[in-house]
């Protein structure tokens, strides 16, 4: 489907739920896809971070790209991550998600190889140049160790390189700054403002953002809707209730003992023990080298659940 300019409201970035032998559960995951569209989210974001796309084998995430966009078939736009370390290795991505049923794609800045801003603008200028979907970038300097400047996404969003950013930094003063560039520029017409932040979407928003990419929407996707319903009817007071919900529950992605395991395995492993404890997926299985959580950590993922009213 086409894209809409802007692209609006919720977006999770969707879980890839793992047999126990660490394949792609294509039953689970159309259950998790029905799960968010009856949510009642705006789109869907396969391949990013939450969905360990770093983890899974080039067949891999084209099977999760078939299986999401043959399944909404048209219903919601499918956004999908061309994730990797250089712009050749992108761009093959770009083309297999796209002939999978992709409806745009996801970007981060090139990563290993040092580069200068000059040449992150160039990645992306080629990566539209020969991509025929509109494409997002993927602000994520933790994994990618390079910060998006605004001055690069505006200019690249002026000449229509761009048609959003999905802004994961955590810094929502520099995403501030993106928003209200945006707003002023005279020749910036549907550029996407998406804050990838479950902790402070009802900010976001009240800045001006277009709408969020929470992982944790893939928990509880009914809340982060009403959530941006709220803050676009400019209830803020019952945002704000909901959003401190959500940031209570958000706290079970440290359940995971950090002297046994980093913050992607307990992080990843609460939602799909989440997703498992609510009946979604079939197994909580997360990706190698990941370290699963124990059974104790487990029953503290319920706790969070049934404190949030979703157990």
């Amino acid at each position: 489907m086409t894209v809409p300019a802007p692209l609006t409201g919720v977006v999770p970035p969707v879980c890839t739920p793992l047999t126990p032998e660490r394949e792609v559960d294509v039953p689970s995951l159309l259950r998790l896809v029905d799960h968010l569209v009856e949510g009642g989210v705006h789109g869907l974001f396969v391949l990013g971070s939450t969905s360990e796309a770093a983890y899974l084998t080039d067949p891999q995430r084209r099977l999760v790209v078939e299986t999401v966009a043959g399944h909404v078939a048209g219903q919601l736009p499918v956004l999908a991550g061309a994730i990797d370390m250089t712009t050749p290795r992108v761009l093959s991505h770009a083309a297999a998600v796209t002939a999978a049923g992709a409806d745009a794609i996801v970007a981060t800045a090139p990563f290993y190889t040092r580069t200068h801003p000059a040449e992150i603008a160039r990645h992306y200028r080629v990566i539209a140049e020969r991509t025929d979907v509109p494409v997002f970038a993927y602000d994520l300097p933790v994994s990618v160790h390079t910060k998006l400047s605004s001055e690069l996404l505006l200019g690249l969003a002026a000449d229509g390189v761009l048609a959003g950013v999905k802004d994961s930094s955590g810094d929502l003063g520099a995403f501030r700054s993106v928003v209200t560039g945006a707003r002023a520029h005279p020749d910036i017409r549907g550029f996407a403002l998406l804050t990838g932040s479950e902790l402070v979407v009802d900010s976001a928003l009240a800045l001006g953002a277009d709408g969020a990419v929470p992982g944790l929407a893939n928990v509880d996707p009914e809340g982060y809707v009403r959530l941006f319903l709220r803050c676009g009817e400019g209830d803020w007071a019952g945002a704000r209730v909901e959003q401190e919900r959500l940031c209570a529950l958000f706290g079970l992605v440290g359940v995971g003992d950090p002297a046994r395991m980093g913050g992607s395995s307990s992080a990843l492993g609460a939602f799909k023990a989440a997703l498992h404890l609510r009946g979604v997926i079939a197994c909580p299985a997360t990706a190698e080298p990941q370290i699963p959580l124990s059974e104790g950590e487990t029953e503290r993922v319920g706790k969070y659940l049934a404190a949030a009213g979703l157990l």
